[in-house]
């Protein structure tokens, strides 16, 4: 659970410093504040899903909100600083979750954790079937975290080459085609 309490934060604090650089420089963003802000959300509910299963203690939830705040400051120091960083790092992160929920799947499997009924939460997000249980949950999850980690270890690239020769409109017609994001024509101008 812990690991979800932060996972949410580098989607905010990107796409909204990307989104106050739009308003500054009046320009579109290619897709990428909508694709951050569609991840911070997705991790939410990648916690949420997990605040059903886990059932917190007060002192734990005291605890997240002491991560979260630590890391949030730390997390937009970095953007500030080398957004290239921070992508590629969230993207190493991503890969850290891919393998938890990896452990995670073998230990349902193994008997080790009991495959439960999956949450109403997870359930409708991911538009499960009713009978859903946790393995199904975890699965999606561990996807989730796969698309992110590709994302973000793109926009580390992005960064690099975006605007130094490359064209842009290769770079943000790439991205929409891997975020199936639709962009107006005349935004990729």
């Amino acid at each position: 659970m812990m690991l979800e309490t932060v996972a949410a934060v580098p989607g905010m604090v990107g796409g909204m410093l990307l989104h106050l650089k739009s308003l500054r420089k009046f320009q579109q963003s290619g897709g990428w504040i909508k694709a951050l802000l569609e991840e911070a959300e997705n991790e939410r509910m990648h916690l949420m899903t997990m605040v059903e299963l886990v059932k917190p203690k007060w002192y734990e939830r005291l605890l997240v909100l002491t991560v979260q705040g630590v890391f949030f400051n730390a997390f937009f120091v970095l953007y500030m600083l080398s957004p290239k960083l921070a992508h590629r790092t969230v993207g190493y992160l991503e890969e850290e979750a891919i393998h938890s929920y990896t452990e995670y799947l073998k230990d349902i499997e193994s008997g080790a954790i009991e495959n439960v009924a999956a949450p109403a939460i997870a359930i409708d997000y991911w538009r499960l079937p009713k009978d859903a249980r946790l393995k199904e949950v975890i699965t999606v999850i561990r996807a989730d975290e796969a698309h992110h980690r590709d994302v973000n270890h793109f926009a580390s690239v992005r960064y690099s080459f975006c605007g130094k020769g490359i064209e842009r409109r290769a770079c943000s017609s790439w991205l929409s085609l891997r975020l199936h994001v639709v962009d107006r024509e005349d935004s990729l101008k």
